[in-house]
């Protein structure tokens, strides 16, 4: 069993500084499980204590079904790779994976087959008896990663292993961690600020704001129906278009009006809302993928200001008639013009509201046959 369990966690710095507010979070036994949000969140921190770097304020810290919080790091059976690779440079390849091992005073021959299995598995099998400064970045980061494999660890911990990668390193990385995962079956935490490593390769993301976990689920969960408007604008790149409005009734049904929009609700989103407050002004959320361009009618129309082209898609920024700026999808090849009106439908099915605290209220409205196909 190597289940990670959080409980109440407390993290206070002199100061009172409070860093970590109350955390319960459970992690089963081989997810893979990322810590993600803005700097300053509380994620590494949260991992440090998890790994015994950090003090526990207040709360409890279980591994395996036991209590950890005083036990030190060496006795809590995990292994981290941290964001900087501290290889030792004057060791070659096999001797930084093997030098953990030779300090625990492991047999020398199983020392050679743990580390040799592990060159194996990340693909170092030419590089064991070259020295850091002969590899590359993705290279090094491998050995960081070989280093705790070795270890044979209940739980893995990684502290933003690929920041120091460029893009194209980036996206192989996080290929290989989910392939290391998927092959030894071990918990892993993972701490990172990029949302799409955590969408990429987590089982469960665990967004946090201000030291506050603010949503856990599985990563089209928390794309698609996003708790609050922190998770909603973190989530997703480019972010979620938030249009500021008011929702009045009218003839019998409910409407939303604010910066050229003017959208009725299904009875779908109306059940959603039910006794909901939506006095004051609420908050419209919509993806730029469910935001379309139509050749007349729509719901509203904008004025292009910019246009990203990626290649296979393109990204029109545009002004609705109230000065709010929104970002549209398009196909890659869809002509556009900076400066030039265009017609854009708003998917109906796809709308988020959010109120003066910033709760979605429409959560339990969306619909969206991906999270439905993943939950079955």
């Amino acid at each position: 069993m190597a289940e990670v369990v959080l409980k109440g966690v407390v993290k206070r710095y002199a100061g009172d500084v409070l860093a970590v507010r109350s955390l319960d979070l459970e992690i089963a036994d081989g997810e893979l499980v990322v810590l993600v949000g803005p700097s300053g969140c509380g994620k590494s921190t949260t991992l440090r204590m998890i790994a015994g770097l950090e003090d526990i304020t207040a709360g409890e810290l279980v591994i395996g079904g036991r209590r950890v919080n005083e036990v030190p790091p060496r006795d809590r059976d995990i292994a981290m790779v941290f964001q900087s690779y501290a290889l030792y440079p004057h060791m070659t390849v096999r001797q930084n994976m093997a030098f953990g091992l030779e300090l625990r005073k492991v047999d020398k021959a199983e020392i050679a087959r743990r580390v040799d299995e592990a060159a194996r598995m990340l693909d170092l099998d030419g590089l064991l008896e070259r020295k850091p400064k002969a590899l590359s970045g993705g290279q090094r980061q491998r050995v960081a990663m070989g280093r705790a494999i070795v270890r044979q660890p209940s739980v893995f911990l990684f502290d933003e292993p690929l920041s120091n990668l460029d893009a194209r390193l980036r996206v192989q990385m996080r290929v290989e961690i989910a392939r290391l995962h998927r092959r030894l079956g071990t918990t892993m935490v993972y701490v990172t600020h990029d949302q799409v490593e955590a969408m990429t390769l987590a089982d469960r993301i665990a967004i946090m704001s201000m030291g506050e976990l603010q949503q856990c689920g599985s990563p089209m969960e928390v794309y698609h129906r996003p708790v609050n408007r922190f998770v909603a604008g973190f989530m997703g790149s480019p972010g979620m278009n938030f249009v500021p409005g008011r929702v009045a009734r009218e003839g019998g049904a409910l409407r939303f009006r604010g910066a050229g929009l003017d959208l009725a609700f299904d009875a779908r989103q109306e059940a959603a809302l039910g006794e909901a407050s939506l006095d004051g002004e609420v908050t419209l959320g919509v993806r730029p993928h469910h935001l379309v361009q139509v050749g007349a009618g729509g719901d509203v129309s904008a004025t292009v200001e910019h246009v990203e082209r990626m290649g296979a898609e393109s990204f029109a920024h545009a002004t609705l008639p109230g000065g709010v700026t929104v970002v549209a999808r398009l196909p890659g090849g869809q002509p556009v013009t900076v400066g030039q009106p265009m017609r854009l439908q708003v998917e109906r099915d796809q709308l988020h509201l959010f109120d003066a605290a910033g709760v979605n209220l429409l959560r339990g409205a969306i619909r969206d046959e991906r999270t439905q196909g993943e939950a079955a």
